[in-house]
């Protein structure tokens, strides 16, 4: 990945964080993700006071791309104000990988300008994906 496409995921996911709806928490988190056309979406948590209801930022950022008809991840970054760089919950990394692969590049940031990156298998071996299910089916 190139140092200036990481920069700029890094800017859209510092940009997408203060879009977020955190009248709860009031942890606002942002992602953006680059496809394998190039494009670029973000997307920021949004929460409920159902809390069950909540939408992380990376399944947003996940969604916009998909409702723009595409649907691979070449790489995202993902942004917070915590002490360290930020890494998606479980949920989101399950996500993630069904529309990435193992050596996808991740970017995980703090609005300190610490980062870290890491790739979809690191954050998620042994991942269940599409594949998986057609083995099911023998």
């Amino acid at each position: 990945m190139a140092h200036e496409e990481e920069e700029k995921l890094l800017q859209l996911a510092e940009q997408a964080r203060l879009k977020a709806y955190v009248p709860y928490s009031h942890f606002a988190v942002g992602a953006a993700i680059q496809t394998d056309h190039g494009d670029m979406f973000t997307g920021c948590n949004i929460e409920n006071a159902s809390y069950g209801l909540t939408n992380c930022a990376e399944r947003t950022a996940v969604f916009q791309m998909v409702a723009h008809g595409q649907q691979r991840i070449r790489a995202i970054a993902v942004v917070a104000d915590t002490s360290r760089p930020i890494s998606p919950c479980g949920a989101c990394r399950q996500v993630l990988a069904e529309f990435g692969e193992e050596n996808t590049p991740v970017i995980l940031a703090n609005v300190q300008g610490q980062k870290m990156l890491t790739t979809l298998g690191e954050l998620l071996p042994y991942a269940f994906v599409k594949g998986d299910m057609s083995e099911l089916e023998q």
